[in-house]
């Protein structure tokens, strides 16, 4: 790396350092550990902000062919989802590089180390009534393991009524069956292999509700076993929102004999079960002094 370069990665690392001692409090993190999921206000800055919603245009402007439409066709609105595309969308790649996510991720995780998983994009335009149903996240991976950490940020003011809400703690309880969307159906795990979701949406004041509204620089993180949902998206408010995923140093690869979401065509072939996750798909971000690579990703 060129001298001056270096220098400039080290200044940056420190602003970074200087700014998660502002944001992200011992407290902070106990929290997470305890309920899931936390928000961290005003984590990022308004050009980091710009960055991300010049990212997300263009994976609407270009979707890959992972994207797809999870909303129905009678649905006055759309929610338009994408994957993995921090490799060929520049903004994307730059923004888990040159923020200070990687950092919070290590030390939400108590993890030494830190790889990217994958992003995903999440599109609720204007009248969407398409709700997100409870669910966990890691059940419909291809990871095991404790160390892990989703950034949930939206680019748009998020109301109450349409954030992220969780179940606080429940990440420290069973995985549970992971199931479609729109048609409730299990297609990942066989039926009866774990045991189902309760009915959180029917039963509101049984279970420790948590979510927050949302202002562009805010970012929500969460443990991917903790149960989630969102609402759709009222009036002319649009919501876009990029979400991505870390790993610390207990995740191994989980091949499954379906089809996860997302898929990684091959990588059964290429990194055997209970592998740590080293594979250029999944770069390394801070290494193992807790040093960032971010000039990997």
């Amino acid at each position: 790396m060129h001298p001056v370069s270096h220098a400039s990665d080290l200044i940056q690392q420190q602003h970074f350092q200087q700014r998660l001692q502002e944001r992200l409090t011992a407290d902070d993190i106990a929290r997470f550990d305890r309920d899931g999921a936390i928000c961290i206000k005003q984590l990022l800055t308004p050009e980091e902000v710009a960055l991300l919603r010049d990212g997300i245009d263009a994976n609407l402007a270009a979707p890959s062919p992972r994207a797809k439409v999870a909303s129905r066709p009678d649905d006055p609105g759309r929610f338009f989802e994408d994957f993995c595309n921090w490799q060929d969308i520049p903004q994307f790649g730059r923004f888990v590089r040159d923020t200070p996510l990687a950092l919070a991720a290590q030390r939400l995780m108590q993890s030494r180390t830190v790889r990217l998983y994958h992003d995903h994009v999440l599109v609720k335009e204007p009248g969407t009534r398409q709700k997100t149903p409870w669910h966990q996240d890691q059940p419909y991976y291809n990871i095991e393991g404790r160390q892990n950490v989703s950034m949930w940020i939206p680019v748009d003011p998020v109301s109450r009524a349409a954030t992220l809400e969780f179940v606080a703690g429940s990440h420290q309880g069973p995985w549970l069956m992971p199931r479609t969307f729109m048609d409730n159906q299990a297609k990942w795990f066989p039926e009866g292999s774990l045991q189902d979701l309760p009915n959180v949406e029917a039963n509101r004041d049984a279970f420790p509700i948590v979510g927050w509204e949302i202002e562009p620089g805010d970012v929500v993180c969460f443990h991917m076993l903790t149960l989630h949902a969102s609402g759709g998206v009222e009036g002319p408010n649009r919501r876009r929102v990029f979400s991505v995923r870390f790993l610390g140093d207990d995740t191994r690869h989980a091949p499954r004999p379906w089809t996860t979401s997302p898929e990684f065509p091959g990588l059964a072939d290429q990194l055997p079960a209970g592998a740590a996750m080293d594979h250029p798909l999944f770069p390394l971000l801070v290494d193992g002094n807790g040093v960032p690579q971010g000039e990997r990703a």
